[in-house]
């Protein structure tokens, strides 16, 4: 990853700057807290696995603190009742995968659709990051590519078998994400995040991930396109 020098024009202590950052931050903290209560979840779906999942979830939270540290450090107080809206979709469609015992379902929204956008949008963020946060973002998006993989060695392993499912939730999961980035782009921008940039890179991360567990091109370009029909 290209280091880029910080963005001469962004004030961080600007109003209309920490007004943005109130929203965006409060969803990084907020997409911490879901993914650490969606692992503590799978652990109970796969006990084979709790030990593992558990620390997952463990990593999560230790994320969200370094990120309620980052809104401390600019003096700004998340939006946090936004941020819990914001990702209520997902989380309810996680809800009722979990009620149903939807292992696949509930991998694609975690391991794969969070995973990715988290990775997609720390990337994006640490070039235009004040210091502080960018030291803080930088050793976070390691760890979401281990917990990308943890997601990707299991859908792998049972392919086969989850193929229907990953491609029935592909298709009820995936147009949230254009709905969530159109939800901030202006946010986003203020930040210096450009929402192009953010799309791309969601795209790549999230193809890869289809195209390591066992999807062709082909399948993984009508996968994403649902997406874009359906936003």
């Amino acid at each position: 990853m290209t280091q880029v020098a910080t963005s001469p024009e962004l004030d961080y202590s600007s109003e209309t700057y920490k007004d943005a950052y109130s929203r965006i931050n409060a969803i990084v903290i907020e997409g911490e807290q879901e993914a650490h209560d969606n692992y503590m979840d799978l652990a109970e779906l796969l006990p084979e696995l709790q030990a593992e999942l558990q620390k997952l979830a463990k990593m999560e939270k230790r994320h969200m603190k370094g990120f309620q540290s980052c809104g401390k450090n600019l003096k700004v107080t998340p939006d946090m009742e936004f941020a819990k809206e914001y990702f209520g979709r997902l989380h309810q469609n996680f809800q009722d995968a979990m009620a149903e015992g939807k292992v696949v379902t509930c991998l694609l929204i975690q391991s794969l659709i969070i995973e990715c956008f988290a990775i997609a949008a720390y990337n994006i963020y640490i070039p235009v990051a004040d210091d502080f946060a960018r030291k803080i973002t930088q050793g976070v998006v390691k760890d979401e590519y281990m917990h990308l993989n943890f997601g990707e060695e299991w859908l792998k392993a049972n392919f086969q078998e989850s193929k229907a499912e990953l491609q029935e939730a592909n298709k009820a999961n995936l147009p949230l994400v254009w709905k969530m980035l159109n939800q901030v782009q202006e946010d986003a921008e203020v930040l210096a995040m450009e929402k192009e940039s953010l799309v791309e890179d969601f795209m790549i991360a999230y193809g890869e991930a289809l195209g390591n567990i066992g999807f062709t091109t082909a399948e993984i370009m009508k996968m994403s396109a649902h997406g874009l029909i359906r936003a």
